[in-house]
């Protein structure tokens, strides 16, 4: 649909007015009283304001040269008809709505109401004589101002819809925005959730594996082969963990923690990585009633836990030790290794990761060491705690390794 086709379509209740209008006009001029022997004036200036408007005017409401060109014609209108024919003055119920809708701004618009009320007063003064006059000052003031009133309102009205399609369109668009933000803070959540889960399981397995196959390769080299077929079983072991909790990540599910609970977890993990480091790791967690997620989070701070044990540590040996009360959990990883100074902040993926698990679960984490003295890990998660937004501040307190 082209635009005229459109125009024609949003204003054919304003076609059909024109219409109606300059029919009863040319009726009224025929049949209505006239002072003069002759009426032809006022069927040329009907004629020539049908074929204007037929030819360009209807594109006025729309097109601003095309008003200013047509408005002419309709104010020569006002002035000849009712100076042939005084009751053919009915064509200003079609000129006035003319004037407001095709003049741009109320201001214009008033004065050209003043202007159509002023020449259909010359006009009847015409036709009618003095002895009219106070009479037609009556009517046509009766007439522009119950037009400018009429035409204000409709303005003011045509303005608020405006105004509310404008906010309508701003909401959609703020709508469509939020609804972007949001899919784009679940697509980023979810990949930060993967790289977590990723980096405590299947990552921590992997580096076992490497571990395992540099022993390995050692006791080869040393021709300890009395020691390879414990290196295999633990690398088969660790191998098909990976690939379990592969695929339990990539069924969207929460590796780590099986039917049987926490705390047989935690002894599972004490087992494996005593197995795979020689580190003796004593695991003290009783059989509790805990949520699934709290599980998962305090799982996976004791892996990481026991992976910077294993990394950094060099302890000869390590405890876990879960204690449940009414209200919260703690969970506590300690070791006799090296040590490091807690003042001082390092960098490291893995208890980050630690660090947005507890903000998310509103736990908290505090780390205790010194050169020499081991390394203590203590945390805390509410029992039962709600899933917070990531941009909460972070309850938090650790140093990263």
């Amino acid at each position: 649909m082209d635009q005229s086709e459109s125009t024609v379509r949003q204003n054919v209740w304003l076609h059909a007015f024109f219409a109606a209008t300059v029919v009863l006009t040319a009726v009224i001029a025929v049949f209505g009283w006239s002072p003069w022997p002759s009426r032809w004036p006022a069927y040329v200036a009907l004629t020539g304001f049908a074929a204007a408007y037929v030819a360009y005017g209807w594109r006025g409401y729309e097109v601003p040269r095309a008003a200013a060109a047509f408005l002419p014609v309709a104010l020569a209108v006002t002035l000849v008809l009712p100076a042939v024919a005084p009751t053919t003055a009915f064509v200003q119920c079609i000129v006035f709505p003319l004037v407001w809708c095709q003049a741009r701004g109320v201001r214009t618009s008033v004065l050209l109401s003043v202007v159509v009320g002023v020449l259909s007063a010359i006009g009847l003064q015409i036709s009618c004589g003095p002895d009219a006059l106070v009479g037609t000052i009556l009517i046509e003031s009766v007439s522009v101002v119950g037009s400018c009133g009429m035409g204000i309102w409709m303005t003011r009205v045509a303005a608020l819809a405006e105004e509310r399609r404008r906010l309508l369109d701003e909401l959609r668009s703020t709508q469509d925005s939020l609804a972007e933000a949001h899919r784009t803070a679940g697509v980023t959540s979810e990949r930060e959730r993967l790289a977590r889960e990723i980096h405590d399981t299947v990552a921590q397995n992997l580096a076992g594996i490497v571990m395992l196959t540099e022993r390995a390769r050692g006791d080869l080299a040393a021709d300890r082969v009395d020691r390879l077929d414990e290196r295999l079983t633990i690398l088969e072991e660790s191998a098909r963990a990976a690939l379990e909790e592969s695929r339990t990540l990539v069924a969207a599910g929460a590796a780590g923690v099986a039917g049987d609970g926490l705390g047989a977890a935690l002894h599972r993990l004490g087992e494996r990585f005593s197995r795979e480091t020689g580190i003796p790791v004593t695991v003290d967690a009783p059989d509790c009633v805990l949520d699934r997620d709290t599980q998962v989070v305090l799982l996976r701070v004791a892996q990481e836990a026991l992976a910077n044990v294993r990394t950094h540590a060099h302890a000869a040996s390590a405890r876990v030790a879960l204690h449940v009360a009414a209200d919260q959990v703690g969970l506590r990883i300690a070791d006799d290794g090296v040590g490091f100074d807690a003042s001082v902040p390092t960098a490291g993926h893995g208890l980050r990761g630690v660090r947005e698990r507890l903000a998310l679960a509103g736990g908290t984490c505090t780390i205790t060491s010194d050169a020499g003295r081991g390394t203590v890990v203590d945390v805390s998660l509410p029992t039962g705690a709600e899933p917070r937004l990531p941009a909460v501040a972070e309850p938090v307190t650790e140093v990263s390794r």
